[in-house]
């Protein structure tokens, strides 16, 4: 103890000491943002933009330039529109439990392997964007089934 002091307080005090001293060290430094190591660069070359800077921007520059050079007679036919499968148009709950036909003598194998086939044909990942509000839908009615049908099984 130095001076009526316990030891820990007169660590803190030396601690103390030294943080202003290094902060009187870094004073002139005002302009800086503490925790700020590096500086920032936000210069541009003239005439040159900003995004031509980029490492992989002169890929896709290139790449609008090819796509300006085909005329619109050589360039390649669009995808025509996906065409819906008949069966996800099938959303009510009793269509979807007659897809499945879970019966009473399914064990928690068989509905397990039920789940993955339906998901197969189903899943919103495996259908085109338009239509996967109604695979969504057509997967949520089947895992409740499949779910209930597993919870009367274990009772």
């Amino acid at each position: 103890m130095l001076f009526g002091q316990s030891v820990f307080q007169s660590v803190l005090e030396r601690l103390k000491a030294e943080d202003e001293t290094e902060e009187d060290a870094e004073a002139p430094a005002a302009h800086r943002v503490s925790g700020l190591a590096t500086g920032l660069a936000f210069d541009v070359m003239e005439g040159v933009s900003a995004a031509s800077q980029r490492v992989g921007q002169a890929y896709f520059d290139n790449l609008e330039l090819d796509a300006a050079a085909i005329a619109p007679e050589q360039a390649p036919p669009s995808e025509p529109e996906p065409v819906m499968p008949d069966h996800l148009a099938r959303t009510a709950p009793a269509e979807v439990a007659a897809e499945l036909a879970i019966s009473a003598a399914d064990t928690p194998l068989t509905l397990g392997e039920k789940r993955r086939a339906f998901a197969r044909t189903n899943h919103p990942d495996r259908v085109a964007p338009p239509f996967r509000d109604n695979a969504t839908k057509r997967m949520t009615l089947a895992n409740l089934l499949i779910d209930e049908a597993l919870r009367r099984i274990g009772r």
